[in-house]
């Protein structure tokens, strides 16, 4: 089983996301990193330690509306991205790459328009997902490499559960996906 913790900093009012006091299972939170033939770091994964919280991530919604709530459509992206990545430089989805979608930051031609959105799973749990402008919507999930793909099954689902952090502007995300 994998997990993985999400350091959120929302650009939004945070009194909706429900408190959770502790992680469960291993594995970190999000970051980027160069896969493939990248030369630059622009692919969404999570870090392998239990121990670390990954990058922040905003998350933003054109909605401009004072909290998130489950079906927003929203903007994710890394408050810090590396200096070679287009900026603003959010999560977007691309195609061609593989087998699945791959989740990566701003800077590929063959990326697919759409949202990501929460999704309520299960009690106190979520799931985000990416909803394309035209198809279905397919549940963020991580791949054998600890890659954010996209995927049709609810089974390879990432799991996310938030905690409110002392600090108003930021939240702690713990996640759990079976890979």
């Amino acid at each position: 089983m994998k997990s993985t913790t999400f350091s959120l900093s929302f650009t939004l009012c945070l009194r909706h996301i429900p408190s959770i006091n502790h992680l469960i299972g291993n594995g970190g939170g999000p970051e980027f990193a160069a896969t493939g033939n990248e030369t630059c770091p622009l692919t969404v994964v999570q870090n392998p330690s239990p121990f670390s919280n990954g990058l922040p991530v905003r998350m933003s919604s054109p909605a401009r509306i004072p909290f998130i709530s489950e079906g927003l459509n929203l903007n994710i992206g890394f408050l810090f991205v590396p200096p070679c990545a287009s900026t603003p430089s959010i999560w977007t989805v691309v195609k061609g790459l593989g087998k699945r979608l791959s989740v990566k930051l701003t800077g590929y031609d063959n990326t697919i328009p759409g949202w990501f959105r929460i999704k309520t799973f299960g009690f106190g749990s979520y799931s985000l997902v990416f909803c394309p402008n035209r198809g279905t919507c397919g549940y963020v999930g991580i791949d054998n490499k600890r890659r954010f793909v996209v995927t049709k099954t609810e089974e390879r689902r990432l799991p996310i559960l938030f905690k409110r952090l002392s600090d108003a502007s930021t939240a702690t995300a713990t996640a759990t996906a079976t890979a």
